[in-house]
């Protein structure tokens, strides 16, 4: 068989451990690189004998190792296992950065479609695509009431809300970028003096979105996927940031809710509340802090561009990725003044 030999992966040192650490693994490998995202890597594994694994490890340029902690991953598919929440199961980690420049870890391979455009989404028959925002809702719900007071989650908690510490963390990097604009500052002091108690903890994803999800040809939810800000806090802010990135357009880029099948945000946060018990009802709280993190990170994209930190840029649309903080920082105020 055919070996790719991708960046990020000495094939030889990674085969010879898969030989020793993989079950049921048969080399050659071939290793694919995934399309998509600027954070952790991830590929395909496939074996001499139709195995297939997906691995996962650090960007080659991370100069914050906190922020791609591999362990970290590998913990919480591990804790979720078995779970009702569809989640990978994990296979094995290599915390030895020597055999590929990088600690990494392997997980089951999930077959599935990602959903990450218009396009993706028109596959969909409208029932599918109702189907498809039911089971998005409802694998949400599932992952929030999973019990994690056990000792297992101890190391994870931090001091502070979950907000609390969002807050403070994000408004430090843009205020430190120099990226602070008056609609920022604004929307921050705003989502600070506002900032509810945080009444239902459990284990927060940190990125779930449409384009985060596994689902297969029927329109149900196989896998969630990428877990590097999973956090253990305020489960209300997956759902803001399920909002945010359902239904603005024009300033995350595309709105699943377009189509004629898919829940509207009300819907999806009804649904939520009928299936965890929990009281949503300051959701337009939740949704502003989405958008306001959106413009922060946003912010610190351009600032990477800008830098010639984030590679070949030919088919980036620099007056959208300048407008773009500005964008979300406003529509978050707006919300917020509403």
């Amino acid at each position: 068989m055919p070996t790719h030999s991708p960046a990020g992966i000495d094939v030889e040192a990674v085969s010879d451990w898969f030989a020793v650490n993989v079950p049921d693994s048969v080399l050659p490998l071939d290793f694919t690189q995934l399309a998509g995202g600027r954070s952790n890597l991830t590929y395909l594994v496939d074996d001499a004998r139709g195995g297939r694994w997906v691995l996962r490890r650090p960007p080659l340029t991370s100069t914050a190792p906190t922020a791609h902690n591999m362990t970290r991953e590998w913990s919480i598919l591990s804790l979720l296992q078995p779970s009702v929440a569809p989640t990978p199961t994990p296979i094995a980690l290599c915390s030895e950065p020597a055999v590929t420049g990088a600690q990494f870890y392997v997980m089951e391979y999930v077959p599935g479609i990602v959903v990450e455009c218009d396009d993706d989404a028109e596959q969909f028959s409208a029932a599918m695509q109702r189907k498809l925002s039911e089971g998005t809702i409802d694998a949400l719900a599932a992952l929030h009431l999973i019990p994690c007071e056990t000792t297992e989650f101890d190391e994870f908690r931090r001091s502070g809300t979950y907000l609390e510490r969002q807050l403070r963390r994000w408004s430090a990097q843009i205020e430190g970028s120099g990226g602070a604009t008056a609609e920022w500052s604004r929307a921050y002091r705003l989502l600070v003096d506002r900032r509810p108690a945080e009444r239902y903890v459990g284990v927060v994803h940190g990125d779930y979105r449409l384009g985060n999800l596994l689902i297969d040809d029927a329109g149900a939810v196989r896998g969630i996927l990428d877990w590097e800000l999973w956090s253990v806090g305020d489960v209300l802010a997956d759902v803001g940031w399920l909002v945010a990135t359902w239904s603005s357009p024009d300033v995350v880029g595309w709105a699943p809710c377009a189509g004629s099948g898919f829940l509207t945000p009300d819907e999806l946060v009804s649904r939520y509340e009928y299936a965890t018990g929990y009281d949503a009802s300051d959701i337009d709280y939740y949704h502003a802090f989405a958008l306001w993190r959106l413009a922060c990170i946003a912010e610190g994209v351009l600032v990477r561009y800008r830098a010639g930190a984030m590679g070949e840029a030919e088919d980036v649309d620099f007056d959208l990725l300048t407008r773009r903080p500005g964008l979300l920082a406003e529509r978050a105020l707006t919300i917020l003044s509403g």
